[in-house]
């Protein structure tokens, strides 16, 4: 039902004259593929409940509750940790960046040389003393 109300409404959507009509959801390789994919369904629910489960299909689908009340955790209101006592107006102060004291010892210093390390002469050998048993 809610399927055909959305064809309807894609048909309607394509023959609307006026700039951007040139997408026609109605045709749209989804719209399509979900159409037959829906038919199917159903008529295998269809089948199955008619051998299998003996259940009437009600012809309006049930108004389903849509609160959950099951796994659901109920949030918890944030509130901000109480100031330790510690923390005076003093104490603020002193973190003052602009009264820190002038570094005198703050040159830079001059880059060592580096001197070339000499690499061992590595040679392939064949006798390594691995055995594999």
């Amino acid at each position: 039902k809610v399927f055909a109300k959305a064809e309807a409404l894609c048909k309607e959507y394509g023959e609307t004259k006026g700039p951007g009509t040139t997408a026609k959801p109605s045709g749209h390789l989804f719209f399509r593929k979900l159409g037959s994919l829906i038919k199917t369904t159903l008529e295998k629910c269809q089948r199955e409940n008619g051998f299998i489960y003996f259940q009437k299909v009600p012809a309006e689908a049930p108004q389903l509750e849509l609160k959950a009340n099951y796994g659901l955790v109920e949030p918890v209101p944030f509130e901000f940790p109480a100031l330790n006592a510690h923390w005076t107006p003093e104490t603020l102060a002193a973190f003052d960046l602009t009264k820190r004291p002038k570094d005198d010892t703050a040159k830079p210093k001059p880059d060592e040389e580096v001197k070339p390390l000499k690499e061992p002469d590595i040679k392939p050998q064949k006798d390594t003393g691995c055995q594999i048993s």
